[in-house]
């Protein structure tokens, strides 16, 4: 279980070692992570630091015990690909059955 955060850590430390931060200014990792630097990091950084910090939480999260961390790549683009963005959450048929009309009335029934 301490290594299902293996993968996200790889990708924050390697986001790291891309930016101006580290490359251009000369910080140290720990100092670019810390609040005075940590706005001028990428998006794509700030991202994988809170991904991490999630993560890692989640290692400790009694109700994710059984269970542990959910896969790194829960991405819509990485699972369903880029020409179906939607995802289906339950498989069996609808609660509600088949709704016909959007406007919130009623479908007029034919009576003769």
């Amino acid at each position: 279980m301490p290594s299902s955060c293996k993968d996200i850590r790889a990708a924050l430390a390697e986001c790291l070692q891309q930016s101006d931060c580290i490359m251009v200014q000369r910080h140290s990792a720990a100092d670019c992570l810390r609040p005075p630097l940590v706005d001028t990091l990428p998006t794509r950084c700030q991202q994988l630091k809170k991904g991490y910090g999630e993560c890692k939480r989640g290692l400790i999260d009694m109700r994710k015990r059984f269970r542990g961390n959910k896969p790194v790549s829960s991405s819509v683009e990485l699972e369903a690909g880029a020409d179906n963005p939607s995802r289906q959450l339950y498989g069996g048929k609808s609660a509600f059955g088949d709704i016909k009309t959007t406007d919130g009335k009623d479908a007029p029934e034919d009576d003769p």
